[in-house]
């Protein structure tokens, strides 16, 4: 009755099945890697966020790179602005308009800054068209914000390139932006949340890190690819016995032809 599963098209049935299941758990597995690793990650970053400010001095000094798990940490930083050094940063859209972000340096010392992300400015009439931006305040100030590290072409997914206006880059890279610099920069910068005094006009804030979800998606993506495996195998077992159910039925019938052959009287 079973001879059938060793045909040619049930073999090859047989071989997708099984090779079917592996590569479902195997996906499974890796998304539920994934929902870890970013839980993991958005467990961090709120805490970061949620955190009392701390002196910056305590997390990064000039010329050390700011660490990926002190991301979104708050701190405060005390300075005074450098207008002549400062930049804006291409391609950055906020609710929904281009725009660029403004970056100041911010002097905190004989030979050491910070570089500051005063905010997010509108993009002006063209590409080329440098943007209003608005002056931050004189003399000394205290800047709360959120600690970041300087971006990379891996890290941000922007592909850096030459040829821009005076003035003007496409990654905020303490590395690359120090080289033009009469002192040494922290290897991140703070993106201002409030500073003190605060000026008459500012840059937008830049809005607040979405966390998201934690990688709830990822764990519903693991959670359907081991669910596929149950259905590969239910479908498998079905296929069977439906095959088998209709062979039966088909002896059946025959059988049924064949008696009523033998019994049938002759004319």
């Amino acid at each position: 009755m079973y001879r059938f599963l060793l045909t040619p098209r049930w073999l090859v049935l047989h071989v997708v099945v099984l090779l079917v299941i592996p590569a479902f758990v195997l996906l499974g597995r890796w998304q539920f890697g994934r929902f870890e690793e970013r839980s993991a990650n958005s467990e961090r970053v709120t805490a970061n966020i949620e955190a009392p400010p701390v002196p910056i001095d305590r997390l990064a000094a000039p010329g050390q790179q700011v660490k990926q798990d002190d991301r979104f940490r708050k701190v405060t930083v005390t300075g005074t602005y450098d207008t002549a050094h400062g930049l804006v940063v291409r391609r950055r859209p906020q609710e929904g308009r281009n725009g660029f972000y403004v970056l100041t340096p911010l002097v905190t010392g004989p030979g050491t800054a910070v570089i500051v992300n005063r905010g997010w400015v509108p993009a002006g009439a063209t590409a080329d068209t440098a943007p209003d931006v608005p002056a931050p305040p004189s003399g000394q100030v205290t800047v709360t914000g959120r600690l970041r590290p300087s971006e990379t072409e891996e890290n941000s997914g922007i592909r850096d390139r030459g040829g821009l206006p005076p003035g003007q880059v496409l990654l905020i890279n303490a590395d690359a932006i120090g080289k033009g610099l009469p002192y040494r920069l922290v290897g991140g910068y703070v993106e201002l949340i409030e500073q003190q005094p605060a000026p008459a006009t500012a840059p937008a804030p830049v809005p607040e890190p979405d966390v998201g979800s934690g990688g709830g998606l990822n764990l519903a993506y693991g959670v359907q690819w081991w669910l596929f495996i149950g259905i590969a195998i239910g479908g498998w077992v079905m296929l069977i016995r439906r095959e088998v159910a209709e062979r039966r039925s088909a002896q059946a019938q025959q059988h049924v032809k064949e008696t009523a052959a033998s019994t049938a009287t002759p004319d």
